[in-house]
């Protein structure tokens, strides 16, 4: 079973209209209410591709229980921790320009941790554990590295997918999997990547710390694989950029759905790249139409 972490799940509320003027009455020309959270989005782009999941983290109160409700409807199975506040709503305004206002959510409890802990204890060999996104102020900045500990030595596929004071800490666990695209792989390393050299540079540095595969984003350069196996490099098929919002997301997910269903890790990542990409060619998450419609227009090749 894959399971997926979020740590700060939310309720996306998106305003769509013409025009923002601060200091005045907006009005929206349409409303959209979604759960969010990157742990979320790789679970929902998983069900679209006939994977199944469950979503781990906290809740608080009724826009909590709307998270798990509208994950349900979705076929999604999800074991939130209930805790005490509520849930964050984040408010997205998509006008001339996007603009996002992101609340702080509720306060964790040490209890909170530790129910969520236990869960994380029972995964077994087979299991999947995708830890993706930010961490809230109330939690210990460390708490990837205790689920990291918690579940080490079970055979336990460790995918991350974070930024680089959340990953640095983990990258001694062997993760099966970490997504930084060239900007966050050259804040690893205190580096600027341009070039899909460069990026192949630094992602045999993260190889060399364990890391058993790395994609590397590199926008409309493609992306990179890197493992011990070798290395690949997948084109972007055509298409308009609509938004990124849960592209990396669905490149996780896309990813993982390819493993799960059996294919070789080259044509893993090819659906993974075809997920990512029908995500930015949309306004929210891909389908799983619109993935098998990009799948064959993304071609991969072995650069090393």
């Amino acid at each position: 079973m894959i399971y997926t972490i979020t740590l700060n799940p939310s309720i996306d509320y998106i305003l769509a209209m013409d025009r923002l003027e601060p200091g005045s009455l907006n009005r929206s020309t349409h409303e959209t209410v979604l759960p969010g959270g990157k742990g979320i989005n790789v679970s929902r782009v998983l069900k679209r591709l006939d994977i199944d999941s469950t979503v781990l983290g906290f809740g608080g109160g009724f826009t909590g229980r709307y998270i798990e409700e509208y994950l349900r409807k979705e076929g999604i199975s999800s074991r939130l921790v209930p805790v005490d506040g509520l849930s964050r709503i984040n408010v997205k305004i998509m006008a001339d320009q996007e603009t996002e206002i992101n609340a702080n959510g509720p306060d964790i409890q040490r209890a909170d941790l530790e129910k969520l802990l236990q869960t994380v204890a029972g995964l077994t060999s087979g299991d999947v554990l995708v830890l993706a996104g930010s961490i809230p102020a109330s939690i210990p900045k460390t708490f990837y590295q205790t689920i990291a500990e918690t579940i080490q030595g079970k055979d336990v596929r460790l995918v991350v997918d974070a930024e680089k004071n959340l990953l640095e800490p983990v990258l001694d666990y062997r993760p099966f999997l970490i997504k930084p695209n060239h900007h966050e792989l050259g804040q690893i390393f205190q580096a600027t990547i341009k070039t899909v050299e460069e990026a192949v540079y630094y992602g045999k540095k993260l190889l060399e710390r364990g890391v058993q595969n790395v994609i590397v984003s590199m926008a409309e350069q493609g992306s990179v694989l890197l493992n011990e196996q070798g290395v690949w490099q997948a084109t972007v098929p055509k298409g308009e950029l609509k938004s990124s919002v849960g592209a990396g997301d669905s490149t996780v997910a896309g990813f993982l759905a390819g493993i799960e269903r059996g294919y070789s890790l080259e044509k893993s990542f090819q659906l993974a790249n075809a997920a990512g990409s029908a995500t930015a060619f949309s306004i929210g998450l891909c389908t799983k139409d619109q993935v098998e419609q990009l799948f064959d227009q993304v071609k991969v090749k072995r650069i090393m």
